[in-house]
């Protein structure tokens, strides 16, 4: 039964951002790591099919790679988690009067009264686990993350990568020369990293101009890096 008082919107809200976060890392990678290598093997070799099978092979490799990174990182943050929770369960049982005294030293932070503190102590120690949930969030600054979480990060980053990998990638099945592939990679690819720095500079109430020319700009840099280092080796 769901207590009158409960609310489950936060957890929603925490959600869709950790979502919000896995896409925007998956897609920012996605777009421009496989369009520097598209780019780089473009200066270097004379056949599209080699360009689709290296671009394939990485978007294949960097969507595992990403999404690895992605699990580990949700599980790393609930190991930490545990551990600081331990922590405190054995600092509740072995000094209590030590975080009794931090946990007034917490209220006073805020600006209660000293009569409102001692109320304040003596009905949040009442209780361990009361205690415990009380330390973690205003002493550590740290909420429970959800377990969960990890697969969820490692599937959602992954299939982003690989969705935005297969951007640049495109046109290279259309177009009869590395060449012709590379400029309208090049093309498509800017475009989606305009809008995509937009989108994402709005959603984080960045300057929605500023961050698409800036994702644009760096796709652009790393394209044209990987290009003309391949022609400086295959030359």
């Amino acid at each position: 039964m769901t207590h009158p008082h409960s609310h489950p919107h936060p957890e929603q809200h925490l959600a869709s951002s950790a979502m919000l976060q896995d896409i925007v890392i998956g897609l920012s990678d996605g777009l421009t790591v496989p369009f520097a290598l598209a780019a780089g093997l473009s200066g270097a070799v004379d056949s599209s099919n080699l360009v689709i099978t290296a671009g394939l092979a990485e978007i294949v490799a960097g969507s595992i790679a990403m999404g690895l990174g992605g699990y580990l990182a949700g599980r790393t943050e609930v190991d930490h988690y545990q551990a600081e929770l331990a922590r405190e369960y054995q600092e509740v049982r072995e000094v209590p009067h030590v975080e009794r005294a931090e946990v007034e030293d917490l209220l006073a932070e805020i600006g209660l009264s000293e009569t409102t503190r001692k109320l304040a102590v003596a009905e949040l120690t009442a209780d361990p686990d009361q205690w415990v949930r009380f330390m973690m969030k205003y002493e550590l600054g740290l909420e429970q993350p959800d377990p969960k979480q990890a697969p969820k990060s490692a599937a959602t980053i992954s299939l982003a990568y690989a969705a935005g990998g297969l951007i640049p990638l495109s046109a290279y099945f259309f177009t009869a020369t590395p060449n012709q592939g590379l400029l309208w990679s090049a093309v498509i690819t800017l475009v989606c990293l305009l809008v995509f720095g937009y989108l994402k500079s709005r959603l984080t109430g960045q300057p929605p101009l500023g961050g698409a020319f800036k994702m644009a700009g760096i796709g652009a840099l790393a394209a044209a890096a990987a290009f003309w280092v391949a022609k400086l080796i295959s030359a």
